[in-house]
């Protein structure tokens, strides 16, 4: 699980350039992180949070639900 204090700080590196979006972000199935303004989903891996732009976009389509638990591996 990813420290809550790195939680607390963590946000989606969209919507922080965005004004009016704060990009907070909730843990879902313990192993993704939704940002509940643009609905970007990051992957957990081995409890580091993968917060790259490109990672978060591949899975906007996917309901929070369908998530895969563990998420793929990266690359």
């Amino acid at each position: 699980m990813v420290n809550a204090d790195l939680l607390e700080i963590l946000r989606c590196p969209v919507c922080v350039r965005e004004e009016g979006k704060e990009g907070l972000l909730s843990v879902v199935k313990e192993t993704w992180l939704v940002c509940q303004d643009c609905d970007r989903k990051y992957p957990i891996v081995e409890d580091i949070p993968v917060m790259l732009i490109d990672e978060g976009d591949k899975w906007t389509s996917t309901p929070a639900e369908a998530l895969p638990v563990p998420p793929p591996k990266i690359g």
